[in-house]
């Protein structure tokens, strides 16, 4: 089925007849979409909605195929060679399935391997610019952690903050965005030592926050014009609509 997508792609790359923006894309300009498609299969899951998840996976499979094409014209590599690669990888990284289980030196082992292969030998390789700030900032603490650049425990992180929390306040107004960084650095590293992924926690409370403002604005109608204190009032009315978690 997948060849049918592929024919697709070819022919909307074609010079001749093809379509005029999909020729017009390079792996740069799509780059983007990606990071968007990925978002939204990430969402319908959080959402339990099956429908909607196999659609966007269908969009998440579209980028892959349409990077690939776009190598392959440039003689690179095609989508032929980016499946054997992710083959090839997941066989490597477990030789207990696959291999001989008595010699394998483990999953993070392997993968320290191959980072070490590449050009990049650091612990911190291959830890992605484009993740979320948040997410990005825990695999850099995890990377950091395994090889024991880390806090005993979370009391470390959580009295980190504290002392971000006074950076933060003691900063010339020039550096406070330097201070807010370093201070959601601690919150995301107490996170990550109370087994919380910070950014399911955040995007768990954007979702709180939106879900009682939508309340208010169904209570109130407009909020503009409101005094602080008739909203605060409002948002106590909302977080008081929702059910009572389960003891």
């Amino acid at each position: 089925m997948i060849e049918r997508l592929v024919a697709i792609m070819a022919r909307l790359r074609d010079p001749v007849s093809g379509c005029e923006w999909d020729r017009a894309q390079t792996s740069a300009s799509i780059a983007p979409y990606a990071i968007e498609e990925a978002h939204e299969v990430v969402d319908a899951i959080a959402r339990d909605d099956a429908e909607e998840l196999r659609d966007e996976l269908g969009d998440l499979l579209l980028q892959v195929v349409f990077h690939a094409r776009i190598n392959e014209e440039a003689g690179r590599f095609a989508l032929p060679d980016v499946v054997a690669s992710i083959a090839d990888k997941m066989e490597r990284r477990h030789p207990h399935i696959f291999g001989d289980a008595a010699a394998s030196p483990g999953w993070e082992a392997i993968k320290a391997g191959e980072r070490r292969s590449k050009a990049d030998s650091s612990a911190l390789a291959g830890v992605a610019l484009a993740l979320p700030a948040l997410m990005r900032a825990e695999k850099l603490q995890d990377r950091a952690a395994r090889v024991g650049f880390d806090w005993p425990d979370s009391r470390g992180p959580r009295a980190k903050i504290d002392e971000e929390i006074a950076e933060v306040e003691a900063a010339a107004p020039q550096d406070r965005a330097e201070e807010i960084g370093d201070l959601l650095f601690a919150v995301v590293n107490w996170a990550r030592h109370l087994d919380i992924d910070p950014e399911v926690a955040l995007r768990a409370a954007n979702a709180k926050f939106e879900r009682r403002f939508r309340s208010m604005e169904t209570m109130a109608g407009p909020l503009e014009g409101q005094s602080l204190d008739a909203m605060e009032a409002l948002w106590i009315a909302a977080k008081a609509q929702e059910p009572k978690p389960i003891a």
